[in-house]
């Protein structure tokens, strides 16, 4: 890899800490050739977000199907959806055609592709027997969808994105992080008139209750955060010493932000689809994800416990 591509890949990333090992290597380099291929033939990352979702609503009409081949295309089309994703935001980042619309609906397809795997995976086992019964899914496969994608998908997402954007911003400062909040969003929402503006409040509406959904979760966090700007003005202006300390603490928790977000997930719904039972897949969401999730949660919260009390200290 030339000096000049090797810069190109770098810039493209969001930071070393907040990557996995699997897309630096793997899905990063790939989203990076289409993303410099889609640059030159003037495709805006938009334009590749809508194409992922349509990727991912037919990786989820081929997990409907039993069969070896079907699920091998289905595994084929969720693939290239996360290429696509990939290569939106390296391409955003590189270009310079950074959105707020552009965040909100590349993390909208993610939901798109997953509720569609999810409808398609009930479809499939609803007339099938409960293993080691006689009794077939029925009503429980739904109920069980919706307790794992509901309650367990997706905020475990949503807080994994919370935490890598905290992370990015006491590593790189405002420039680098997409961390946003509900007051601030909440603030462009009513300032916007209430007539002809309708899309625009709908979106910022929305986006300020995610932010809000966020933010509730993680009571120490917010307070730490508080008596940062009440101390120092902003979090680019603290000591050295409290954003090391931060870091420090936070930059083992990465791992388990990216287990929440989609490459553990996909390789579960890839074996377990293979394998015909994708069942399993649900409960892997309800157990060992969220013992992730409430774990990460509680390292991050006692993290912030310990900044806030070196402030004045």
């Amino acid at each position: 890899m030339s000096n000049s591509i090797k810069t190109l890949f770098r810039d493209s990333l969001k930071s070393a800490d907040t990557e996995e090992t699997i897309d630096i290597y793997f899905t990063r380099p790939i989203g990076l050739v289409f993303a410099l291929l889609w640059n030159k033939l003037g495709v805006h990352p938009n334009a590749i977000t809508i194409l992922s979702i349509f990727l991912g609503i037919g990786a989820g009409y081929m997990f409907y199907f039993s069969d070896l081949t079907h699920n091998l295309m289905g595994v084929v089309l969720l693939m290239l959806a996360n290429f696509c994703d990939s290569t939106d935001g390296q391409m955003a980042r590189l270009t310079g055609k950074k959105t707020l619309v552009g965040r909100v609906l590349d993390g909208f397809s993610g939901d798109v592709w997953f509720f569609c795997i999810y409808f398609a995976l009930c479809l499939r086992l609803q007339s099938s027997l409960i293993p080691y019964t006689n009794v077939k899914w029925g009503f429980w496969i739904w109920a069980l969808a919706a307790v794992s994608g509901l309650l367990c998908h997706s905020p475990q997402s949503s807080l994994a994105d919370y935490y890598r954007q905290i992370h990015l911003l006491f590593l790189k400062g405002k420039k680098g992080s997409e961390l946003d909040t509900y007051a601030q969003q909440r603030g462009i929402y009513e300032a916007l008139p209430k007539h002809g503006e309708w899309f625009k409040r709908l979106f910022y509406y929305n986006y300020a209750n995610y932010c809000k959904s966020q933010e509730k979760r993680t009571p120490r966090f917010q307070s730490f955060f508080d008596k940062i700007h009440a101390t120092f003005g902003d979090a680019e202006s603290i000591p050295e010493t409290l954003r090391d300390e931060f870091l420090q603490g936070s930059r083992p928790l990465m791992k388990y932000t990216n287990m929440l977000s989609f490459n553990l997930r996909a390789i579960v719904l890839y074996i377990t689809c293979l394998a015909n039972c994708p069942w399993v897949y649900f409960l892997f969401e309800l157990t060992v994800l969220s013992a992730i999730y409430i774990y990460m949660h509680k390292q991050h919260e006692d993290l912030c416990q310990r900044c806030s009390n070196l402030i004045n200290k």
